[in-house]
Order: structure tokens, then sequence, then C-alpha cells
């Protein structure tokens, strides 16, 4: 059963909640399955990424098969945010099982991060902001990605996010120091009121997250809105992904 926080899907939703899944081709990068896909829906075809949850590799710190519920909940925490950052995302039964099923973004694999233009580079702080509400443990160069037809920005590869502890590795620490725009504390204001007034959004994410994983969400935005900055880099453990790429 997909998960969303809207009661009225978008004709895309729609596609993609129950659309027939056929696999075209596997992504050879990255460590977990993850296979290009058509979704076909009546006379409607569209690209998206097909994870299956058999295909993740057990993790020492990660809860084993929870990576594609991860990937569902940064869509939702992004959507809440009204940030609009991570592509449609849902969890779905497909040709291998159960797994999230992603809206594919066209885009040059080979601009990213680390070949940004400094106007790209400036465009980051949500990407940022985003990343330390969601702990997110492996924030590579090329998991941020253009739009091709849009230039709109978009983030990727939320498997490894949501953890308890202190994870965060990300390549983007271009901004420590500086205080958070105004705009992106009023979205997480907001955000924080209605992880913890309402039912619908709590609910949603708890169909992924364990209870203390979703407190240390509460925690984590409570933190932020209290600091006021962007951080930087940790000295006493790994700040940066491996490959960053």
């Amino acid at each position: 059963m997909a998960t969303s926080i809207s009661n009225q899907p978008d004709p895309l939703q729609t596609i993609l909640e129950n659309g027939e899944i056929e696999i075209k081709g596997q992504f050879s990068r990255g460590y977990n399955y993850t296979f290009l896909v058509n979704v076909r829906y009546g006379e409607s075809e569209i690209p998206a990424v097909y994870k299956p949850g058999r295909g993740e590799q057990p993790l020492w710190d990660f809860p084993e098969n929870t990576l594609a519920g991860r990937e569902v909940c940064a869509y939702l925490v992004s959507q809440a945010l009204g940030f609009g950052l991570v592509p449609l995302t849902l969890l779905r039964d497909g040709p291998l099982g159960p797994g999230s099923l992603q809206q594919y973004i066209e885009n040059d694999p080979n601009y990213h991060y680390f070949t940004f233009k400094p106007a790209e580079i400036d465009r980051l702080r949500p990407v940022v902001f985003f990343d330390l509400l969601v702990n997110n443990a492996d924030r590579k160069g090329s998991h941020i990605l253009v739009q091709k037809r849009t230039r709109k920005l978009f983030l990727i590869d939320h498997g490894l996010c949501f953890h308890v502890e202190d994870k965060l590795r990300t390549v983007v620490w271009d901004f420590a120091g500086e205080p958070f725009p105004p705009d992106l504390v009023s979205a997480l204001s907001i955000f924080l009121a209605d992880l913890t007034g309402s039912h619908h959004l709590s609910s949603a994410l708890a169909t992924y997250l364990s209870p203390q994983e979703l407190a240390a969400l509460c925690s984590r935005a409570e933190a932020l809105l209290a600091v006021g900055q962007y951080p930087f880099p940790p000295e006493d453990r790994r700040a940066f992904p491996y490959p960053p790429v």
C-alpha cells in the first residue's frame, strides 16, 4: 500500500501507485539493487527508479530491510516542509517484491556538486538544511540533481537517513557558520508543529520509522531551531561520505 500525505493524488502519483512496472535496466553504481523501470497505467507511461527491499545489503548500524521506507520518509518530510526537493517516492510491490518507487529525474550525470558553478552552489542552503534535519549519512555529490527541463534541484538516495545517532556525512559544508535563512527557519517551525500536533504526518512517518527515530527527528528539529546556524564539520568522526561522488 503506497503512503502519501495528500488526500488528492496527482496524475503522477496515480501512475506510480497503480501502474504496471517493467524493468528496463539496472544502475551499476551503488551497493544496493537499483533498477530503471517503466510504469504503465492506461495510456500513460513514465520512467521511475525501483529499489526492491530484497536487494538491500545488510548494514551494521541500520535495521535490516528498512532503507526503502526511509526513502519514502525523506519524500514525506520534504513535502511537509514545503521544499519539494525529493522526487515523488512511495512504497509498493514490484517485480522483485516490495520496494521504493521514485519518479525518475532526467539530468546530466556529469553535472553534480563537484562540477556546479558558483550560482548553483548558492542554491544548496535548503539542501544542507534538509540533510541536517533527516540526519543524512550519505549525501554524495551525485545525489544532487538538476533537472534538465526545469533546472529544478532534486535530491535522491535517502536510504541512510533518520538514524537516532548523529550520522551526518555530506560533501556540502559550504555554509558552515552562516545563520539559517529566515524562510527555512519558518518552514521548520511549521513542520515541527505539524509533526507534534498532526496525527496524519506522524502516523505516515511512523509507518517506516521506529518511535525512537521519530522522537530523534523531533529533537533534531528543536535543536536546529535553537542553534540557528549551519554547523562546521565534526572533528570526532568522519564527516564526509565515501566515495564522495
